[in-house]
């Protein structure tokens, strides 16, 4: 049996791609590792059918976090050997491209997103070109690389000359449902449209304040916000000075199982991230497939490959603006439109071609035409 050390800096609870390839590959017949970190703030990991380890560390964020998990890493990584490596986003890559040249073993690079363009290091040049230092001087000589939309591939082929594989994130068609669950029992109001925004990454630029402003022009309707993110403080500071307590809920991280639940209780999804930033401009965000499988219409800023979801498959509408009132009137709108029940059905039939299966296709090609 082959074995495959798959890394990644995220806590590995709620990172369904990562999560979704080591079952692929275990799927292959694959050992599969996969190695991560563990934060005070984590979430128990429920048991997997591959290995996992998370590695604790003194700091959890910053310079020295950085500095810390890159040395962690690349010694978890000497200490077990693999006949494959699996790098996601830029924070691990050097460990394994040193481990595989140094045992000549392969290395598959999964980029999850324009990692040097994310507003985290759009604001702080100097940590933005010590990354893309990093990344110019490996990537060019990569082989087998991995994205999760067109835009990006295209956009790291004209950098570097390395055209990735496309493999979107989409969630699996054939999993057990979760267990049903009503308003109630979820805490959530009976009698009122439930909006929903979710993601792991809730930071900002993602347009989650405007979500928030947007609710003080909407009756009978409540914002669920299921995740976790840096901007999280502003918007509970929000919700406090404009009095939203009654119309803004929080649950913070949910488990899997649980988030595929809420969602499905939601009348409307939102995706609002703004093109502040390459990285966001290209984006594909993860959550506009699980309100697609949830059946649920969805309200998406007007972003490339987000549009192109929307209107090629009919499940929701596009808005140009950011502006919260105008937001709240494209929600009232959506909520009343004789085709919301049309957009209901388009996205449960969407739903059997956005899905995993049709995906990982592209992975498995990768393992075995070149392992």
């Amino acid at each position: 049996m082959k074995t495959a050390v798959v890394s990644v800096i995220n806590d590995l609870v709620t990172d369904q791609r990562v999560h979704k390839t080591c079952t692929t590959l275990h799927g292959m017949g694959y050992d599969v590792l996969l190695v991560g970190r563990v934060q005070k703030s984590s979430l128990p990991l429920a048991p997997r059918n591959y290995r996992t380890h998370r590695m604790k560390l003194m700091a959890e964020k910053g310079m020295w976090f950085y500095i810390l998990f890159q040395w962690r890493l690349l010694w978890f990584l000497l200490r077990h050997k693999a006949d494959v490596y699996v790098a996601n986003d830029l924070d691990t890559l050097w460990p394994n491209r040193f481990v595989s040249r140094l045992r000549r073993k392969p290395l598959v690079y999964d980029t999850h997103e324009i990692f040097t363009e994310v507003p985290e290091l759009v604001n702080r040049p100097f940590k933005q070109k010590l990354w893309r230092i990093l990344e110019s001087r490996i990537f060019p000589k990569l082989t087998h690389v991995m994205t999760v939309n067109e835009s990006i591939a295209a956009w790291y082929e004209k950098r570097y000359g390395v055209c990735p594989k496309v493999v979107r994130n989409m969630p699996r068609l054939n999993v057990p449902p979760p267990a049903m669950l009503t308003r109630t029992e979820a805490g959530l109001p009976a009698d009122k449209a439930i909006i929903l925004m979710q993601g792991a990454g809730l930071n900002i630029q993602r347009g989650a304040e405007e979500a928030v402003l947007a609710m003080q022009y909407l009756q009978d309707a409540v914002l669920l916000i299921i995740g976790s993110g840096d901007v999280l403080p502003v918007l509970k500071e929000l919700v406090k000075t404009h009095q939203l307590e009654e119309k803004v809920i929080f649950t913070g991280k949910l488990p899997p199982d649980e988030l595929r639940a809420r969602t499905r209780l939601a009348d409307i999804g939102l995706t609002l991230d703004k093109d502040t930033n390459l990285n966001y401009r290209y984006s594909l965000p993860n959550k506009i497939f699980d309100y697609i499988h949830a059946g649920i219409p969805v309200l998406a800023s007007d972003l490339p490959e987000v549009k192109r979801i929307v209107n090629d498959y009919g499940v929701g509408q596009v808005t140009a603006t950011h502006d919260p009132e105008k937001i709240a009137e494209a929600l009232q709108q959506m909520l009343h439109s004789p085709m919301h029940e049309t957009w209901k059905k388009n996205a449960l039939a969407a739903a059997a071609e956005l899905c995993w299966e049709k995906e990982e296709e592209v992975i498995k090609g990768i393992f075995t035409s070149s392992m």
